[in-house]
């Protein structure tokens, strides 16, 4: 759309308002054959008492090819040009040719296209209040702009507020421009949400930079946010395309079969600098398939650069540029697990583990962190303890077992053995008598405590004990006995867990 002048009448495809020009004047024929001759689309003259173009203007208008409208009196040329471009976007036309111009997914050239038809400075935000893109706008910005800016969000207390008065279900909601009046030193701002098929895809924001919002501000706005919906859509695929790339890569390389240089090349995570992986596993819930974006959401309010790959049941956590100090590193990691605990369990409704891997050198040694937080997880998850958090080396004795555990899991046992004995009479009797076995040695053969974790009376426990002895001939006084039973019944356990 473009203002007519004749010293510049290079106006192909567009709307041609002639601002000035009487459409009963001989002038008004000559604007719409040199209209026509640049490639117009139409022309619009201003109100006329006849309501309609004169016997020549219609003429000339069909020699050129040209469609010739009137503006009716009540309408101005600001409130015309707005619904001009409503309807234009609406209808599937660019809305403007700035936007026409912007490359498809250049949100920060449809954000300075967009300030420049609104006339204001610009924010395009997803739903999680961060800023996609921002206009280049010259003049006077306010703080709030400035925080968001260089937060690249908006911050945390002013979405907390936006949110309690509902105003975020107002905007997603309303499918029209909702305007925030001037507060204090915060201008007046105008946001609308870009949406596509329903779903909103993001919001503009608009607000007055050093002078007030024109009139037509949110005619424009409106007809931003149409023009917009191809954009965002073409960046939240892009966006996922590069997301699922970078977790291939990360995953392989925390698989030990990738590449570190790979891996920095798509990410902010350094070759150099130390690193270190969590494994986050959530015991069964309600919100297990939250736990990604939970995870990278934390880790980014705590200011860490990390790649957050879903596996089953959980999420890898890389962390990259830690302090170089390794005992520091450590601690870091460990916080940000216990952080990290203490938020997704009230959001997955669910408890947490975390096993919190070595600290490596460089992101060459990340599948070894891997490895150790791997370890560290298993262990907290053998315990059944009420620990969520853990390096290896907090929970050394457990790994120990689970080692010679799956050591002799490839060794053949004789069939005759007493706990194999005591499985099969269970299998058919349901005479709890394995469980029985396993409390009397967990807890060196204290009757009270051990009938006290199984929740049975004492007389009930003994029993127990004097029937498992009849049904597997087991000699609790032989210290080989004992052990050979623990070995059984942590394999057993292990057994059940793989299942």
């Amino acid at each position: 759309m473009a203002v007519w002048d004749v010293l510049e009448p290079e106006v192909a495809g567009q709307v041609v308002l002639a601002v000035g020009v009487e459409p009963h004047s001989a002038a008004a024929a000559d604007v719409v054959r040199a209209a026509g001759r640049s490639g117009a689309a139409a022309v619009v003259f201003g109100p006329d008492r006849a309501g309609r173009a004169s016997s020549v203007v219609r003429a000339a208008a069909a020699e050129a090819d040209v469609a010739v409208l009137i503006r009716t009196a009540w309408v101005g040329w600001a409130q015309l040009v707005g619904m001009l471009r409503a309807g234009l976007t609406a209808a599937g036309y660019p809305a403007d040719p700035q936007i026409a111009q912007v490359p498809l997914g250049d949100l920060d050239g449809l954000a300075d296209a967009v300030s420049a038809m609104v006339g204001g400075a610009v924010t395009i935000e997803d739903l999680q209040s961060r800023v996609l893109a921002y206009s280049s706008t010259e003049g006077d910005v306010d703080e709030m702009r400035r925080r968001t800016i260089l937060g690249r969000r908006v911050p945390a207390s002013t979405v907390a507020a936006l949110r309690e008065t509902g105003f975020f279900r107002m905007l997603w909601g309303s499918g029209d421009v909702v305007r925030r009046p001037a507060e204090g030193d915060l201008p007046e701002r105008l946001a609308i949400a870009a949406t596509a098929g329903g779903e909103v895809l993001g919001t503009i924001w608009v607000a007055a930079a050093g002078r007030p919002l024109p009139p037509t501000a949110e005619d424009d706005l409106r007809a931003a946010a149409r023009a917009a919906a191809p954009h965002l859509l073409h960046d939240r695929s892009r966006q996922a395309r590069h997301g699922q790339a970078v977790q291939e890569t990360a995953r392989a390389l925390l698989e030990g079969s990738g590449s570190a240089e790979a891996l920095a090349t798509c990410t902010a995570l350094p070759v150099e600098g130390r690193c270190g992986v969590l494994e986050v596993r959530a015991l069964p819930g309600t919100g297990q398939e939250r736990l990604p974006d939970l995870a990278a959401l934390e880790c980014a309010a705590q200011g860490y650069r990390a790649v957050v790959v879903p596996v089953a049941g959980g999420v890898l956590v890389l962390l990259g540029d830690l302090t170089p100090e390794p005992q520091r590193a450590a601690a870091q990691m460990v916080r940000l697990s216990e952080s990290l605990a203490g938020r997704l369990v009230p959001a997955v409704g669910a408890e947490v583990r975390i096993g919190v891997g070595e600290v490596g050198t460089d992101l060459h040694q990340a599948a070894e962190s891997r490895r150790t937080a791997g370890l560290a997880l298993r262990a907290l998850l053998s315990r059944g303890a009420s620990r969520r958090v853990a390096r290896m080396g907090d929970v050394a004795e457990t790994v120990a077992m689970l080692h010679i555990v799956d050591t002799l899991s490839e060794v053949s046992l004789p069939p005759e053995l007493p706990v194999t004995r005591l499985a099969a009479y269970d299998a058919v009797h349901d005479g709890h008598l394995v469980d029985t076995l396993r409390a009397y040695l967990d807890h060196f053969g204290d009757v009270p405590a051990a009938s006290g974790a199984l929740g049975i009376h004492r007389n009930t426990f003994r029993y127990r004990m004097r029937r498992l002895r009849e049904v597997c001939g087991i000699e609790l006084d032989d210290p080989e006995a004992r052990l050979l039973a623990q070995m059984q019944l942590r394999l057993m356990r292990v057994d059940a867990d793989d299942r």
